[in-house]
């Protein structure tokens, strides 16, 4: 692991004449954080959802515990992956980011309470989920997620840095979450059900919003201060792009006819608009100062399109 020197960790003390710098993006999302992450899983109601689940037909409640496996997998991974990532940042004297880093594990962690709650109360504990973990799945989550984060453990470079948010927060979270969600969304909002879910959902989605943010100011910055890393950057998203659309193509070909007359296709392509989403807004803060770095991501944070 990265040591910090003990004189940088002394300078970084809020003690100091700097002080902590609340106006750069790490510190606005830290403020949000404070403010919208301070939901409980606990206090969720799934009286509803447990009348809505056991009224679906068998192929309708498979399709929801197939989904609801990957996330809860999903999110138990990212949960122990991250915390290597928390050590290099810190490690570097970036307390505002640590500060921020900190509400970000404390989010992963609710996310696993909260679907390991609709799995028990609501699906009834199930006990073979791990049977849906598919091939792509698991090349993604069982193999490049944890390589690329305990890389960290030996490795602080901002190459090693870039290739981990790369897969975390651009794949993991930009594109395969972001496509669960809508997939949830359009499954509830069409038959009005689930409303547990669906409030823990859209929390869910707004924390990870500004993960994703997060990760896009850390990509950002990686590039102001070492413009090579782009290159790690491109090639680690490209190399998961097929892999990622997998995850979706393996969710849904095998059901016939698709349950809830949900469409593949509609997956599929908001799958790769997430991953060309991210894709353009890391390629665009190519050859930014850290000051134009700071000024769009605050704009970005502002708006709320992370």
């Amino acid at each position: 692991m990265p040591v910090m020197n003990l004189d940088m960790r002394h300078d970084t003390y809020t003690t100091t004449t700097r002080g902590l710098r609340r106006d750069i993006p790490p510190m606005l999302l830290y403020e949000r954080a404070k403010k919208l992450g301070v939901w409980n899983p606990s206090d969720i109601d799934f009286t509803q959802d447990k009348k809505d689940f056991a009224a679906l037909n068998d192929g309708q409640r498979d399709m929801l515990l197939r989904l609801t496996s990957f996330f809860v997998s999903g999110e138990e991974a990212v949960t122990m992956d991250l915390l290597p990532l928390l050590h290099v940042v810190a490690s570097e004297g970036r307390l505002e980011e640590e500060l921020y880093l900190t509400t970000f594990l404390w989010e992963e962690g609710k996310h696993v309470d909260f679907f390991s709650r609709f799995l028990s109360e609501v699906c009834g504990s199930p006990t073979h989920l791990h049977e849906y973990r598919s091939e792509s799945y698991r090349r993604i989550i069982g193999e490049a997620l944890p390589a690329a984060m305990s890389a960290l453990r030996t490795d602080a470079s901002p190459e090693a840095v870039a290739r981990a948010s790369s897969v975390y927060n651009m794949v993991v979270e930009g594109m395969l979450a972001e496509t669960g969600y809508y997939a949830y969304f359009t499954i509830m909002d069409k038959y009005n059900i689930l409303p547990g879910q669906r409030q823990g959902i859209a929390k869910l989605k707004q924390d990870e919003s500004r993960h994703i943010a997060y990760g896009v100011y850390l990509l950002s910055r990686l590039m102001s201060e070492n413009p090579e890393v782009w290159h790690v950057i491109e090639s680690t998203m490209n190399e998961l792009l097929m892999p990622g659309l997998g995850v979706i193509e393996e969710i849904f070909s095998v059901y016939d006819p698709l349950p809830f007359d949900v469409s593949k296709e509609d997956f599929m392509n908001y799958a790769a608009g997430q991953f060309q989403k991210r894709m353009t807004r890391i390629e665009r803060s190519r050859g930014l100062t850290m000051e134009q770095v700071n000024k769009e991501s605050k704009a970005i944070i502002d708006a709320g399109d992370e």
